[in-house]
């Protein structure tokens, strides 16, 4: 459908390009990292584990990493304007996420603080740290990942689900703001993927899919242009679909579906 003209500037060559991944040691931050590296992005991982992000910069040359913990605002300016200063903000992906199934009868304040901490206000400090920047040279790219988790409510998602509903929420907003002064916004829900984040769940994840893979279809939404970029599609559209459903019908075909 090449005749849809893209909602943001396609970025079609990475050469050259700078990107600051937020919570790039694992999962699909870290796979997207070596994929822009392997496309002739300069690549900067931040993330709180030094070891992680060392061994990324040892089998990574030229990268570099920014060892950052989201919860911190004062680190976060420091560390935006280090990456200006170094090579610029060409792209900003906000990556880190937190996730710990929950279910009323477990409700835990301190836990669903901490979901909203890392999945969403984390994010916020970024764009504080960045949106100065980017604005005055009316270019870049921001992206958020998300999960498809934050379309409507799921069972066990009672901490994570709303975390994720506030992100699809702020990059929507954002883009009206940011979009008419050329600096693109993504927004990224994955189905499930294969990371440690998903690692603990005890029930069936349909149409699991590689870190590897998310990368792959990451770097081809933005080549298109794309706001939304979600996968895979034979998981996600149903998902997109069932958006549309009264509440009524919504419960009962999830209760049906999950058991829960």
């Amino acid at each position: 459908m090449s005749w849809i003209k893209p909602m943001n500037p396609p970025i079609t060559d990475w050469q050259g390009r700078s990107v600051w991944l937020i919570g790039a040691s694992s999962g699909i931050g870290l796979a997207t990292a070596k994929a822009l590296h392997a496309a002739g992005a300069r690549v900067v991982v931040s993330a709180r584990n030094a070891g992680l992000l060392q061994q990324f910069v040892d089998d990574h040359p030229g990268a570099q990493a920014v060892v950052l913990d989201v919860a911190d605002t004062a680190a976060i300016a420091t560390a935006a304007r280090y990456v200006q200063t170094q090579q610029g903000l060409d792209v900003v992906m906000y990556c880190a996420g937190y996730y710990q199934a929950m279910r009323a009868a477990d409700y835990s304040l301190s836990e669903m603080l901490r979901h909203l901490d890392i999945n969403y206000t984390g994010a916020l400090r970024v764009l504080d740290a960045v949106l100065p920047e980017l604005l005055p040279q009316q270019r870049g790219h921001i992206s958020f990942i998300s999960s498809v988790a934050g379309f409507r409510g799921l069972p066990q998602s009672l901490a994570y689900g709303p975390t994720k509903a506030a992100l699809i929420n702020l990059a929507e907003a954002l883009y009206y703001d940011v979009s008419p002064h050329g600096i693109g916004v993504s927004l990224i829900n994955p189905g499930f993927v294969e990371t440690p984040l998903v690692a603990n769940n005890d029930f069936p994840m349909p149409a699991l899919i590689t870190p590897n893979k998310a990368a792959s279809e990451i770097l081809n939404g933005w080549r298109q242009g794309q706001f939304h970029i979600h996968f895979p599609k034979r998981f996600t559209r149903m998902l997109l679909l069932m958006r549309l459903l009264p509440y009524r019908w919504y419960f009962a075909l999830v209760r049906r579906g999950t058991g829960m």
